[in-house]
């Protein structure tokens, strides 16, 4: 087991350690390669991964690890941090500080903790379980709109979609009173902060999502995968995340 507070210090330790590593990499030239899944990656990625696994190696010997650059180590614990040092390399590799790191915390197979993290413009949301969520150490709360027509809708790419999930994106997207792209796991922490109500993605991976729940819960919205239940390590990688219960019980009935 492991205290929230405790949790919490480490993994604001974790992020910095992993700012130290990208900070000084971006919009900068640096080389980059294509993984088996065809998405790139660059030494950024890598040293900051590189970063956040030497700190748990060292203090949490015992707890698990899923990272998306270095693979997965079992832990004794039952608790396994999940990794993903640059959502969104793209974005960090045309210059666009829109990527965030992502580290997540899971109990067995619940998220309990995440941190998104942009190390450029210093925007931090640390999100736990039974806590509110904080950006930048204030409490935040997502927005209320209940109405899709008054709500903002995001999501990083509508060309991620599957043939048989295109049409549940464009009924909520076409229904919403303003879209947005490109934002990967910020457009979460903007969610939290209320500043989008709803986003909408299909095909995460495990390190894409564990941190992003608690962030949205603890400012009062609601993250599910498509049926409705809550996300845990075995979901399917299709969220729905809004600023509320009402619009989230709204659009399910439109997927």
């Amino acid at each position: 087991m492991i205290d929230l507070d405790e949790a919490i210090a480490l993994v604001e330790r974790l992020v910095e350690a992993s700012a130290a590593e990208i900070r000084p990499r971006f919009r900068q030239p640096i080389a980059s390669e294509r993984k088996a899944d065809i998405s790139p990656v660059t030494e950024a990625d890598r040293a900051a991964e590189r970063a956040i696994r030497a700190i748990l190696a060292a203090e949490r010997p015992s707890d698990g690890i899923v990272g998306e650059e270095y693979g997965n180590s079992s832990g004794t614990s039952g608790l396994t941090w999940v990794i993903d040092p640059i959502d969104g390399t793209k974005a960090f590799m045309t210059g666009r500080s829109t990527f965030v790191t992502l580290i997540g915390l899971l109990d067995g197979d619940k998220p309990i903790l995440g941190v998104i993290d942009q190390p450029i413009t210093s925007d931090r949301w640390i999100g736990a379980a039974g806590r509110e969520t904080h950006h930048n150490g204030r409490v935040v709360r997502a927005r209320q709109t209940a109405d899709i027509a008054e709500a903002t809708f995001s999501t990083t790419d509508p060309n991620l979609f599957a043939e048989g999930d295109v049409g549940a994106y464009q009924r909520i997207s076409s229904a919403a009173g303003m879209r947005t792209y490109g934002g990967d796991g910020l457009a979460y922490g903007l969610l939290a902060s209320g500043w989008i109500d709803v986003v909408l993605e299909a095909g995460l991976k495990l390190h894409d999502f564990v941190a992003l729940a608690p962030v949205v819960e603890g400012a009062g919205g609601v993250m599910t995968d498509w049926s409705g239940a809550k996300l845990l390590a075995g979901s399917d990688g299709r969220v729905l995340a809004t600023g509320n219960a009402e619009l989230h019980a709204r659009l399910l009935a439109s997927i």
